[in-house]
């Protein structure tokens, strides 16, 4: 089966011009586990516009996109509890083409259904960032995984973007008191829109701001922004025993010997690492499906605050200008 992309041949910043080009591409044969979807609309992520610069560790004509909602057309013999027609949700993997197409072949096992009551657009905003979020706070920090079944506090620095938006959202939902970082008034506003419980900013001294507010460690500190320059501080500020995670990769080697003397845990979360090295992946599967209860119930909202409509180059390229210009609260999507 054939189906058009938009994609490039190599790497390049926007200063260079648009190089988003439309393609016809064949799409892989399906194995067992497989769907063919027909995309409906796509949310733009930060990996997005990394992926575009280096061009690196994705096939050619380089597909993008990850988050998408489209509607099942195919699937392999092994599906379950899926049919053809169904309308459902995923964050793909970089090792196909990407949800930039008209068309893709993904594993059934890291979709869920999505009900009528949730629109398109602002479920296709969600996908990446919810697992990412979900695996941080629940399989890594070791948080549980229910309505108000925690207690404690976390810090979440760049709590206004795409992840710290719904890890907010999370960890409140799951019982923590949440303290997040923002610094221009429209960002801390969107960010208790999302349910911080206090909002600080990171452009002062953090520790001195926590303190202020009776807190004197904490035992749950996420940095979603800006590693290198944030992991000596809150490494002391960091309480015995607890858990100290980032989605961000650092630019030196980090002293993770700082936290020995605390017990204390460092955290890596990268989305992919499932679907990379085939582990666990049905997990995510059940990850999105929890995401669209809490949506059903209302428990989260969706982070969707700009439509694009269209399926051309100068849409994707109009796309990665509004978030490599970092000025946008919520998440872009591109309605095909």
């Amino acid at each position: 089966m054939i189906s058009r992309v938009i994609g490039f041949e190599k790497g390049f910043p926007l200063s260079n011009g648009n190089q988003f080009e439309a393609y016809e591409v064949m799409l892989p044969k399906v194995n067992k586990f497989d769907l063919i979807v027909k995309n409906l609309a796509v949310s733009i992520n930060p990996i997005d516009t990394k992926l575009r610069q280096s061009g690196k560790g994705i096939p050619q004509p380089h597909v993008l996109g990850f988050d998408s909602v489209g509607i099942v057309t195919q699937m392999g013999s092994k599906v379950e509890n899926i049919q053809i027609g169904d309308r459902i949700l995923f964050a793909g993997t970089t090792r196909r083409f990407g949800s930039y197409s008209e068309c893709q072949v993904v594993d059934s096992r890291i979709v869920a259904k999505l009900p009528n009551e949730i629109t398109t657009d602002e479920a296709a905003a969600l996908p990446l960032t919810f697992i990412t979020a979900f695996e941080m706070l629940f399989e890594k920090m070791g948080l549980i995984a229910e309505e108000n079944q925690n207690d404690g506090e976390i810090l979440i620095i760049n709590g206004a973007g795409g992840v710290g938006s719904i890890a907010t959202q999370l960890a409140k939902w799951a019982g923590l008191t949440v303290i997040t970082t923002a610094s221009r008034e429209e960002s801390k506003d969107w960010a208790k829109k999302m349910g911080a419980d206090y909002v600080i900013d990171h452009h002062k001294n953090l520790t001195k701001q926590v303190n202020k507010l009776g807190y004197r460690l904490l035992p749950n500190i996420l940095i979603l922004h800006s590693t290198d320059h944030y992991f000596d501080e809150m490494c002391d500020l960091l309480e015995p025993f607890g858990h100290l995670g980032s989605i961000v990769g650092s630019n030196k080697d980090l002293n993770l010997a700082k936290l020995k003397n605390k017990s204390g845990s460092f955290d890596w979360e990268y989305m992919f690492a499932k679907t990379d090295y085939d582990f666990a992946i049905a997990s995510q599967g059940t990850i999105l499906e929890l995401l669209v209860r809490l949506l059903q119930e209302k428990k989260i909202q969706s982070t969707l605050t700009k439509i694009l409509p269209g399926f051309s180059p100068d849409v994707f390229y109009q796309a990665h200008q509004f978030i490599e210009e970092d000025k946008m609260i919520g998440k872009l999507v591109i309605h095909y």
